[in-house]
């Protein structure tokens, strides 16, 4: 079996490179990534000399070398790649834009016509909007996304399955809520506060801190995507959840006291615009074709926070120069207004 897998250096797209290659001993697989700020060649440098792996450094809104991707027999291509932050979409809506949206007809354009046996479009709980408590989403609930990123990612979503609709093209769309584990750019939740206290640097929490969020580690993601790759009906729509639902001040105070640091260093800074109160998935559709998550929360958060102490050589290059940049506009100067 033959899979593309595009945004493959990046913080879910390498874990399922890994988990491929793991699972998988007579696959082949190109990874296509552009290697922006949150691409990484260092989460493959383990795999960089398998003969079954090959890197390809470019844009999926390359329509010539995608074109000649596909040209090589590809059998199933899984698309990752996508402008993800939603901070950053709202100073900068216009990238995630021509990446998520452009970049993902690209990639349908050239499916269609290489006889591909799936397509699977990666897509967010975000596009649901947020939720209210007592519900939970399903996949045919309507979308209603809040920031520029999930609604890029809701056109992605819609795009891809117009391409079952109109061609045939076999597309199954997965759905996934907040996922975790090592390999995350350390602008996201867990990973930035776990480098930032292991630096003691204070932490950013966003209004009151009870915005709620259901974590999926991301090998259950990985193993979720294989399923629905496997037994996906195309053109469904497939909600991929941890059924770990806590409050961000939960998930900070759990980290505060395994690392052992002083609640000084928490900061309360002012609510992100557009933020959503909660996000809650019914994963009863792909349960149904048989998988479950295997990480607990409990367990899961813990390996995680161990691996970033494990790996400061991973993260520390990571956190300099623009970061250090972005990090102080986007949050110190945040808590001076």
């Amino acid at each position: 079996m033959n899979f593309l897998v595009t945004g493959g250096a990046g913080f879910i797209g390498s874990n399922f490179v890994h988990y491929l290659l793991d699972s998988y001993p007579e696959c082949k697989v190109v990874n296509l990534d552009k290697l922006t700020y949150a691409g990484n060649l260092n989460n493959l440098k383990d795999r960089a000399d398998d003969p079954r792996y090959r890197f390809v450094h470019g844009d999926i809104a390359d329509a010539d070398l995608v074109n000649s991707l596909f040209a090589e027999g590809i059998d199933v291509a899984v698309n990752f790649a996508a402008e993800t932050h939603v901070d950053r979409s709202i100073g900068n809506p216009s990238d995630f834009i021509t990446t998520d949206v452009y970049g993902t007809y690209v990639l349908l354009e050239a499916a269609r016509t290489s006889g591909i046996k799936k397509f699977i479009q990666i897509s967010t709980d975000e596009v649901y909007g947020t939720i209210p408590a007592g519900c939970s989403s399903v996949e045919t609930d309507q979308l209603l996304p809040r920031n520029p990123y999930s609604a890029s990612k809701s056109g992605a979503d819609r795009l891809a399955y117009s391409y079952f609709a109109t061609y045939g093209l076999p597309v199954c769309i997965t759905r996934a809520s907040n996922n975790y584990g090592p390999y995350q750019y350390p602008e996201k939740l867990i990973p930035l506060f776990v480098t930032n206290l292991l630096e003691d640097i204070p932490v950013p929490i966003y209004g009151d801190g009870k915005n709620v969020r259901d974590w999926l580690h991301v090998m259950d993601h990985c193993s979720g995507i294989d399923c629905v790759i496997k037994n996906g009906v195309d053109g469904e729509v497939y909600n991929i959840g941890g059924g770990n639902e806590r409050e961000n001040i939960f998930v900070v105070d759990t980290i505060f006291a395994q690392l052992e640091k002083p609640v000084t260093l928490k900061t309360y800074v002012k609510d992100r615009l557009g933020h959503d109160r909660r996000y809650s998935l019914n994963c009863d559709k792909v349960k149904h074709l048989g998988w479950q998550p295997a990480v607990s929360f409990e367990s899961g958060l813990k390996d995680t926070i161990d691996w970033y102490v494990a790996n400061r050589w991973w993260w520390e290059p990571l956190k300099s120069g623009e970061y250090l940049e972005y990090y102080r506009k986007q949050y110190v100067d945040r808590e001076k207004e």
